[in-house]
């Protein structure tokens, strides 16, 4: 990554305009929204499809299901909003397992839901409380749960329909509504995985960047993060910095702990030549983990997945814990 340039660029800008301490980043994204609309996530409740194996058929477990909480603003506080579709999208991320030779594997449609199943939230916009089972995610796509293994995902996608005609989804949302204060990703992946215990996994870490920098540390390098359960049983979340020589405010990492393997999903970075969105991810041979054994892992993803400013480079961090 070289944002080099990218911050030339910017302090060249305060020098110019005189950048004032009290701008807002909400500023930003407030004119974002008198332009276009949002499908703010609210709480997610669940986003998992557990599942374990008794007498060679594949089950599933716990709670499986995406259960969220989102809400809709747009230019006219949520008078535009007309209607959400909603889609799925399976991907299999264990070819060698399962049998899903049957599978749909391109985008499904699931449905409309209407902006009279909306209702009024605390601060006047329309909020939904939405929830999918596992069950209904596998059909859609023409599978069972024998087809299924750790690693795969169903990738739920929103796309918000005004009543002036216009759509808003991934394909034209930027970073700036993805992540951050609207934190509006308009879709969510759901992985397949095993149980994990909550206890482990958690706590104090040391990270240390295993692979050579790319323009830097990508987190900082030889500090101590706390890792902590994330809104599921098998995802782990820390704060870092993303490439700290650049950029101080810590950022979110999420890991997910998928029947032996640790995956990365794809996730934005807050230090970025542009949006940042989608810029970290998962690679094609993940690190492995011992569920036993939480005192040492290591984690390995494709840094800068969208080239947004370099060729993208595999990056690798051990983590023992303290």
């Amino acid at each position: 990554m070289n944002v080099k340039k990218l911050l030339f660029t910017a302090l060249t800008g305060c020098i110019i305009f005189s950048c004032d301490s009290d701008d807002k980043v909400t500023d930003t994204v407030q004119d974002n929204v008198e332009t276009g609309a949002v499908l703010r996530t609210i709480e997610i409740r669940e986003n998992s499809i557990p599942i374990g194996i008794e007498n060679g058929e594949t089950i599933i477990t716990g709670t499986a299901q995406l259960s969220i909480t989102l809400e809709e603003q747009d230019q006219e506080e949520g008078a535009l909003l007309e209607s959400v579709d909603v889609y799925t999208t399976f991907t299999d991320g264990s070819p060698d397992t399962g049998d899903t030779s049957m599978a749909v594997t391109e985008e499904v449609f699931l449905g409309n839901i209407p902006v009279d199943l909306f209702s009024d939230g605390p601060f006047g916009l329309p909020r939904l409380d939405f929830t999918i089972e596992a069950t209904e995610l596998i059909s859609a796509v023409n599978l069972t749960p024998n087809a299924l293994f750790g690693g795969d995902t169903f990738t739920t996608r929103f796309a918000l329909n005004l009543s002036d005609g216009r759509t808003f989804s991934t394909n034209n949302a930027g970073g700036i509504i993805t992540a951050g204060f609207f934190n509006s990703p308009f879709q969510y992946v759901t992985p397949v995985v095993c149980n994990l215990d909550t206890n482990s996994f958690v706590g104090d870490y040391l990270i240390e960047e295993l692979t050579p920098y790319v323009d830097g540390p990508t987190f900082a390098d030889g500090s101590i993060v706390e890792v902590t359960v994330g809104n599921t049983d098998t995802e782990r979340v820390f704060f870092t910095p993303n490439y700290p020589d650049y950029c101080s405010t810590p950022n979110d990492f999420n890991l997910l702990f998928v029947c032996g393997e640790i995956i990365i999903p794809l996730q934005e970075s807050n230090c970025a030549c542009s949006s940042g969105a989608d810029y970290f991810g998962p690679t094609d041979t993940p690190e492995n983990y011992n569920a036993d054994d939480d005192t040492e892992f290591l984690i390995t993803f494709l840094n800068d997945v969208q080239s947004d400013c370099a060729t993208p480079e595999i990056t690798t961090y051990r983590f023992t814990k303290q």
